[in-house]
């Protein structure tokens, strides 16, 4: 039976018996995405009432088993989410009259870009789809889609109508969703020699995110800190990964977070299974981890980047697990650095090229070597971690030719696209320059931006506040090998 039939039955059966602790769905349903309970949704509906959220009819029910109407949503997901106040210029409505008890509910959340009304009609005595009830929410929350969607996983079928239990239901978790400025920590565990888990009694505001303005709050002894902001789980309302410096095994840590002792942990001995190191380019090389042995890159599972995965990112639960798999999570690999050893030399360290840990689909972050310093044909290399234990870390160094750029164009004062000779992939771009030199020998630097590639072209940014002069021809020339002695003219017009 599918959800649409098992809600639809269930709802009929609910009706005739009465609040009951019937489940909404068939009584086989796995423990995972067990069926609502008659129970759970009144539960949610005495806490938005209490909240003043959820108001019931003048016969003093509730309506939980009714389809929930436009107009309801929008005054139940305005005051959930404080979101009085918020619209710039309040809409005018062809179908409501500005009298109603429900126009200033509508109008903020048309006016805010979260509800639409399509030629001016709102219809508020319309239903609202699953579908359309996951991007109401996830608008106010200014949160991810999935997210949502998985707080709903218990009753969404895309094209039913939602009911007001079951808005009830999805609202009293969203509402715990609301960052807070004075969010506490509640619990601090070390999932592995680099990462951490964190959990809030509220999710931290988008300010208090920030990189460096986390760094200060996150404090921690025996030399340990942040190397990147803490990122939301995908389907937490509250819990973060926190990336940190290598941990020392068995050391007892103390998180003080905004000057306040947060917890302690113990530094984790567990390094990511990593199943080899590869050559990319003549001074570049990668390091690969596969999701199929349960390591996954914590881009695929973070709230922020969620949508730009698509249907590759999904939800770990709070153990870590999909589908019945364990994860490790690779946490950021900003200031990450692996050590490479050609046979017979003298380590060298090398460091992780931003941007690059998990593009494409894959998850092989690259380590480039110091300025000036190339891998050397024919010889092998060992490639070693204080955080990864990498399973094939031996590879032969071999001849890579540079590329060329073939194209520069101006994009504006600021930037530049250059074209090079075949897609280069984020590994020959990340990190790299060029010089533009005019006629008269005025130069200026322009470095890569991040994440910009398309194929063979990536948008080049100038440094130091550096602007094009409107009728110069520059020649555009990379700063140091990645694309040998080429070069190419760009004209401003």
């Amino acid at each position: 039976m599918n959800k649409v039939s098992n809600k639809l039955a269930t709802l009929m059966l609910a009706t005739v018996l009465g609040a009951t602790s019937l489940p909404f769905a068939a009584q086989h349903a796995s423990a995972a995405t067990a069926p609502l309970s008659a129970q759970e949704i009144q539960q949610a509906v005495n806490e938005l009432s209490q909240l003043r959220i959820m108001q019931g009819y003048q016969d003093h029910s509730m309506g939980i088993h009714n389809q929930i109407t436009r107009a309801e949503l929008a005054k139940m997901v305005a005051l959930t989410f404080g979101l009085q106040g918020k619209a710039e210029k309040l809409p005018s409505f062809a179908d409501v009259n500005q009298n109603a008890w429900y126009y200033k509910y509508a109008a903020e959340l048309v006016g805010q870009d979260i509800m639409e009304a399509p030629g001016g009609n709102f219809d508020p005595r319309g239903t609202v789809t699953d579908a359309e009830l996951v991007q109401v929410v996830s608008k106010a929350l200014k949160r991810d889609a999935k997210s949502v969607n998985y707080w709903m996983e218990r009753f969404y079928s895309a094209n039913n109508n939602a009911t007001r239990g079951e808005v009830a239901f999805l609202l009293k978790t969203a509402h715990k969703a609301i960052p807070s400025p004075d969010a506490k920590i509640t619990s601090v565990r070390a999932l592995n020699a680099i990462t951490l888990i964190v959990t809030v009694d509220a999710p931290l505001t988008a300010e208090n995110e920030v990189f460096a303005k986390a760094k200060e709050d996150f404090v921690f002894n025996d030399g340990l800190t942040l190397t990147n902001l803490p990122r939301l789980k995908t389907g937490s309302t509250n819990t973060y990964i926190v990336p940190t410096s290598v941990q020392k095994p068995g050391t007892t840590y103390t998180l003080t977070y905004r000057g306040q002792k947060a917890g302690t942990f113990v530094g984790n001995a567990t390094k990511l299974d990593m199943t080899e190191a590869r050559q990319v380019s003549y001074d570049t090389f990668e390091v690969e981890s596969l999701q199929e042995n349960g390591v996954v890159d914590y881009g695929y599972v973070i709230s922020a980047y969620s949508a730009g995965r698509g249907a590759s990112a999904f939800v770990l639960d709070d153990n870590n697990q999909a589908d019945g798999k364990t994860y490790q999570i690779i946490s950021s690999g900003q200031a990450r650095q692996v050590t490479i050893t050609p046979a017979g030399g003298q380590p060298i360290v090398a460091k992780y090229v931003p941007f690059t840990q998990s593009t494409d689909g894959k998850q092989e972050p690259k380590f480039r070597l110091p300025e000036g310093q190339v891998l050397t044909p024919g010889v092998t290399y060992t490639v070693t971690s204080d955080w990864a234990a990498i399973a094939n870390s031996t590879f032969v160094a071999k001849e890579i030719a540079p590329l060329e750029i073939t194209e520069a164009e101006a994009l504006s004062e600021t930037s530049i696209s250059v074209t090079v000779s075949e897609d280069p992939g984020d590994e020959l771009f990340s990190g790299r320059s060029v010089e533009l030199t005019s006629a008269d020998g005025q130069k200026l630097l322009a470095t890569y931006k991040y994440s910009s590639r398309k194929g063979a072209v990536g948008v080049f940014d100038l440094a130091q506040d550096g602007k094009l002069a409107e009728g110069t021809t520059y020649t555009v020339t990379p700063v140091g090998d990645w694309a040998g002695k080429s070069q190419a003219e760009l004209t401003v017009e």
